[in-house]
């Protein structure tokens, strides 16, 4: 394993999470349109809808992350599921504007969160994989920072693609994922690990978390829970913001996606900075700062008025509309940054690297079973409470307040010496 950070390496390994980004928020801003538009769903069939990818993920990633530990081929144990699974994506999700039948629209859209469950574990597997520990941080900051570079050319372009034909952000999106998935599998190289023995135990994704219930010291059931809960937390309120923006903020469609956009743009600002943070000051330290931070700036939302969250300020090129509540949202950037950046190395750093991908399994477990409960949740909550889109603003500060409970008593985590 190298010693130190390699950044050219490490951002065309970004690369990868680049395109798990854009096909990810273009169908986050636009799908939930389509549904209440296009197909006059409600609230409630919004939210179940908007969570069958992340049924999908958490029942395909996780053990996607451990098979990937027990493979050997000559190109890698993570680059074959990149190779099947990208292609497949590009092409459903090019599909999914253009249909008009829902039952085709759900064909497109499992198509899509299938193929896209086969290899987003596996491409994240490989930041640990070629990282040392000490720098999985900052590492993690550089490939969260190519993944917010997608979410904004997916908010921000996309929303200036969709004025102009609501099929252009979803073409966009397959090509760029092909280009970036390209690009991973011709210039990143995985190193090579010794075949495994009859006598080695075979890394399992059962048998880890059942060893993470029987532990007495329960830092690794502890922080899965923190990201089960601030996953909850985050999701509850991306899939329902294009709607919130619509329908309480009365904006624009458009806004809903460009306001994320601003989001999304304090979070690619702040990726790099986020993983030396949690380099210089503690991975737990940095994570419950920026849960306390984002759970007071989303409570605030909640608290003011319609009328001053979107008293405008000016119009910037590109990222739109300034108003009142993008400081609010670009707060909730910084504080999403210091959050996710240090999580996953904290994670992997729990054990050791034969079973980087089962770890990294248990992560997106956590991550999609809260991106299953938070938009189904809200959007019950939105149903019971006659559409009252703000209400998603009081939720989202109690899971965070439990993340915050969860992570005090972490222990372990830190980069290995």
């Amino acid at each position: 394993m190298q010693q130190k950070l390699s950044y050219p390496k490490t951002f065309v390994l970004g690369f990868g999470f680049f395109g798990v980004s854009v096909i990810w928020s273009v169908y986050n801003a636009f799908v939930p349109l389509f549904l209440d538009g296009k197909f006059g769903l409600d609230a409630a069939w919004i939210g179940f809808f908007m969570t069958l990818d992340n049924i999908a993920a958490f029942l395909i990633q996780p053990p996607i992350g451990a098979l990937s530990d027990r493979l050997r081929t000559p190109i890698g144990r993570r680059m074959p599921f990149i190779l099947i699974g990208a292609p497949i994506a590009a092409v459903a999700f090019g599909f999914i504007p253009v249909v008009s039948i829902l039952p085709l629209f759900v064909l497109c859209t499992s198509s899509l969160l299938i193929s896209m469950a086969l290899w987003r574990t596996p491409v994240v597997a490989l930041m640990p994989d070629i990282t040392p520990s000490k720098f999985r941080s900052q590492a993690n900051g550089v490939i969260n920072f190519m993944g917010g570079v997608g979410s904004i050319i997916a908010f921000l372009i996309g929303a200036d693609l969709y004025d102009k034909n609501p099929t252009y952000p979803f073409w966009m999106g397959s090509v760029l994922v092909i280009v970036a998935s390209l690009l991973v599998l011709l210039f990143i190289r995985e190193p090579k690990l010794p075949e495994q023995t009859e006598k080695q135990e075979k890394p399992s994704l059962s048998t880890e978390f059942a060893k993470l219930l029987k532990e007495k010291e329960k830092s690794p059931l502890r922080i899965l829970l923190a990201i089960f809960f601030w996953f909850v937390a985050y999701n509850a309120i991306e899939a329902f913001f294009s709607l919130y923006a619509v329908k309480h903020l009365l904006l624009a469609e458009s806004d809903g996606a460009r306001l994320l956009g601003q989001l999304s743009l304090v979070f690619v600002i702040m990726a790099l900075p986020a993983g030396y943070i949690g380099g210089k000051f503690g991975r737990k330290r940095t994570i419950m700062t920026g849960v306390f931070l984002m759970g007071a700036t989303i409570l605030t939302m909640y608290f003011l008025p319609r009328e001053v969250s979107t008293i405008l300020f000016t119009k910037l090129p590109v990222i739109g509309n300034f108003y009142v509540v993008s400081i609010l949202l670009m707060v909730a950037g910084f504080s999403w940054a210091l959050i996710n950046i240090n999580s996953l190395p904290m994670v992997v750093d729990m054990t050791d690297d034969t079973r980087i991908g089962t770890f990294t399994g248990l992560y997106y477990m956590a991550s999609t079973l809260a991106a299953i409960l938070g938009p189904n949740m809200n959007g019950w909550i939105v149903k019971l409470s006659g559409n009252n889109y703000n209400l998603m603003m009081l939720v989202s500060p109690i899971f965070l307040l439990l993340a915050f409970i969860m992570m005090s008593g972490v222990k372990r985590g830190e980069a290995k010496q």
